[in-house]
């Protein structure tokens, strides 16, 4: 999966999108989501990258638990069969929920 389709599949939920953050004061109110490539987890053979591993985050900000947004983006990453890990927390100083989805993508995700 490449950037650009990672992308146009999170535009599917419908909720507004941006890559790592907004820019400051350009955030719109939730809820919103950002997603980022923390790092790479790339299989190895012959002593170089033989495939290309790239670690996905997304993060799903509301300002209220909101299990049924919660639900359009698993539904959205289920019919892609990404298999996901998902977290959550409350982040006091900035008043809103972060639900984060952790998966892997092989190929190339920064094409």
């Amino acid at each position: 999966m490449t950037h650009n389709e990672l992308m146009a599949m999170l535009a599917g939920t419908e909720i507004p999108v941006a890559y790592d953050h907004y820019a400051e004061g350009e955030s719109p109110e939730p809820p919103f989501i950002c997603f980022r490539y923390p790092r790479s987890n790339n299989f190895s053979a012959d002593g170089g990258v033989y495939y290309k591993i790239t670690e996905a985050d997304v993060e799903l900000y509301t300002d209220l638990k909101n299990p049924e947004l919660e639900e359009r983006v698993e539904t959205i990453l289920d019919a892609h069969n990404i298999f996901y890990d998902k977290s959550e927390v409350w982040i006091e100083s900035e008043r809103l929920y972060e639900v984060l989805y952790s998966f892997e993508i092989g190929g190339n995700a920064n094409a």
